[in-house]
């Protein structure tokens, strides 16, 4: 099996999916009518899948598409402030070729790292519901499976790092016999895979100081330290 070629496919498929009608009737109606800062672009609008180094050690987990960030520019983490400050902190932790993400064509590249989403359409008030988590885990699973050298994993919120562990846990890749907690900086291992929670850098997290740069940025230090171990557990 071509595990790239794969991804690809899987990429085009991702997409082209209109599994969930809100979603679909929500990111297509942003598209249209924009905001104003963004009224001479010309929107995606369609699901989002996820981008980066196929051979990844690395994966990062998100909520969704940002309406006006990634359902815009058509990439994850792309176009909105939330994706400056993960920058950032993964271009001075040695994952990305460049601070800013501005365009999904602006020659960002990432190295031994790939970053996805439990949904991946902009939901209304960025929040799916369980069945469109549902119907997109199916995507995250098959990317895990695909993505076969990945040994850290950094859930971006709450619900990134739940949808993470759901997800690993569905493609057989980890088990936990107590569900892992949720706090900034923990970390957890199973079957040779470290998962770490992260506060999500969303602006109301990083407008309120709730999550500040040296914490992301220990976040990125504490996966370099890990991948170089080979993923050891810490708490």
């Amino acid at each position: 099996m071509n595990n790239r070629s794969d991804l690809l496919r899987l990429q085009e498929e991702i997409t082209l999916c209109r599994r969930c009608p809100r979603l679909v009737r929500w990111r297509e109606r942003v598209a249209r009518e924009k905001v104003r800062r963004h009224a001479d672009r010309e929107y995606w609008g369609r699901p989002l899948p996820g981008f980066g180094d196929p051979r990844a050690r690395l994966l990062l987990v998100g909520l969704a598409p940002a309406a006006h960030g990634g359902n815009r520019t058509g990439r994850m983490f792309t176009g909105d402030e939330s994706g400056n400050w993960l920058f950032r902190a993964l271009h001075k932790a040695g994952f990305a070729s460049q601070a800013e993400s501005v365009d999904a064509r602006d020659g960002l590249q990432l190295t031994d790292c790939y970053i996805t989403a439990a949904v991946r359409c902009a939901p209304p008030a960025n929040k799916p519901n369980a069945g469109e988590f549902m119907n997109c885990r199916h995507y995250l699973v098959q990317e895990i499976r695909l993505l076969e050298n990945v040994r850290v994993v950094v859930g971006l919120g709450r619900i990134g790092f739940e949808g993470a562990l759901k997800a690993f846990r569905d493609a057989e890749k980890a088990r936990f016999d107590r569900k892992p907690g949720f706090t900034h900086g923990a970390t957890y291992a199973s079957n040779g895979i470290t998962f770490i929670a992260s506060f999500h850098p969303s602006q109301q997290n990083t407008f309120t100081g709730r999550l500040t740069e040296p914490m992301l940025n220990a976040v990125f230090r504490t996966a370099r330290r890990h991948l170089h171990h080979e993923g050891g557990l810490t708490r």
